[in-house]
């Protein structure tokens, strides 16, 4: 079954109810988002203040918001749905919307999977007479949602022509991720009871099948080094990600081969100290070519790994200028969602304080240093689930 505009709207099945009461079946005359996301996601995280907005905005033109947070990365339900739970609890005491969990894939299976929708955050609307109206991402929604709600959208030129872009970037990637799943299926499955030699035999194949996929070449060294601890093997594997990411000029793959080398997660004690130093330089060196300190690029995503290399190699005055200027890129001239910052921040924050060994403040929140190293946004090991900004 396809999922489109028009498409009755699939129903909504779910394990737990986390916030907000139940939700059985879509009421007629009322208007529903249904938006998939994870605590993991920074763009799913980013949109959630847009979204309380809405909910306030709409809700007596009959707007409901559900949030389906059916990707949260945990080995078990109960471990995902404690996860999330404290997560809500921390981070989202105004939350005005109800939100879902569901661990079975069911929902996924029911909405994500025939929409085309290759990743999170989704926002599917329903419309008022239980027919899907819109697909697509939550920042499309503020142009999108008043004339559904007005009852314009579904027979416009422009919901016709969004939905044959949308089909059109989309089902590339879909039809790449059917090919993908039966082997990350494999490979979770493997990762669940620690059976390496069978998840390395699932990464291997997607490697034979996708030899440029990001994903399987990451999960590759992580398997052979991190948990195998084949060095024998894995040192030539990183060696030639490192040379991939560079030659690629690919500022991801750096980050992602910087993770593996440096990562304070990971345990890289087996690794031959002058090679991995060596590599981390070389790496560093062309990340900061590709993204400048002088330059106003993102750096709040590349420029933590680089500092990690610097603190590490023993220069900490490096270090903390690194994490500096990624903090500042936070207010830099490029518009950066609200939420999105806050994702980042108090990561960044910590690591700050930790190098300088003292209280640290950006704005009105401040972190003061600890004794471990901070945990930052994990990269060491592809996500279950593709994400999209």
């Amino acid at each position: 079954m396809v999922l489109q505009m028009e498409s009755p709207a699939p129903s909504i099945k779910v394990e737990n109810w986390l916030r907000g009461e139940p939700l059985a079946n879509f009421q007629p005359g009322k208007v529903y988002i249904v938006e998939f996301w994870a605590t993991w996601c920074g763009p799913c995280v980013a949109a959630m203040p847009h979204l309380v907005q809405l909910q306030e905005k709409h809700k007596d033109s009959g707007l409901e918001v559900v949030g389906v947070a059916a990707h949260e990365a945990a080995p078990t339900a109960v471990e995902a749905r404690t996860k999330l739970d404290a997560w809500l609890t921390e981070k989202c005491s105004n939350l005005n919307y109800r939100i879902a969990f569901d661990h079975t894939g069911e929902m996924n299976r029911l909405w994500m999977e025939p929409s085309l929708a290759v990743g999170i955050p989704t926002s599917f609307v329903v419309d008022r007479d239980g027919h899907i109206a819109f697909i697509g991402h939550p920042m499309e929604l503020d142009e999108v949602l008043p004339k559904v709600l007005s009852g314009s959208w579904r027979t416009s030129d422009q919901a016709k022509s969004a939905v044959a872009e949308r089909i059109a970037r989309n089902e590339p990637i879909a039809r790449e991720q059917a090919l993908k799943k039966p082997i990350n299926d494999k490979f979770w499955a493997a990762v669940k009871t620690e059976d390496w030699k069978t998840a390395l035999s699932a990464i291997e194949e997607g490697i034979a099948l996708m030899p440029d996929d990001i994903n399987f070449r990451q999960a590759h060294v992580h398997l052979l080094v991190h948990r195998m601890h084949d060095m024998r093997t894995g040192l030539p594997v990183i060696r030639q990600l490192v040379r991939d990411a560079i030659d690629r000029n690919s500022e991801h793959w750096m980050i992602v081969a910087l993770d593996q080398l440096f990562h304070p997660n990971l345990d890289h004690s087996r690794f031959p100290s002058a090679e991995r130093f060596a590599m981390g330089k070389e790496l560093s060196e062309h990340m900061l070519a590709l993204n400048p300190p002088q330059g106003d690029g993102r750096k709040f995503l590349s420029y933590p790994a680089v500092a990690r290399y610097h603190h590490e190699s023993g220069n900490k005055d490096r270090a903390i200028e690194l994490i500096e200027l990624a903090l500042k890129s936070l207010d830099g001239p490029e518009p950066i969602a609200d939420g999105l910052k806050q994702h980042f921040l108090p990561d960044l924050l910590q690591t700050l304080a930790n190098y300088k060994g003292e209280k640290v403040c950006h704005g009105a929140l401040c972190a003061a240093p600890q004794n471990n190293v901070p945990k930052v946004p994990r990269r060491s090991r592809p996500r279950r689930k593709h994400k999209t900004g």
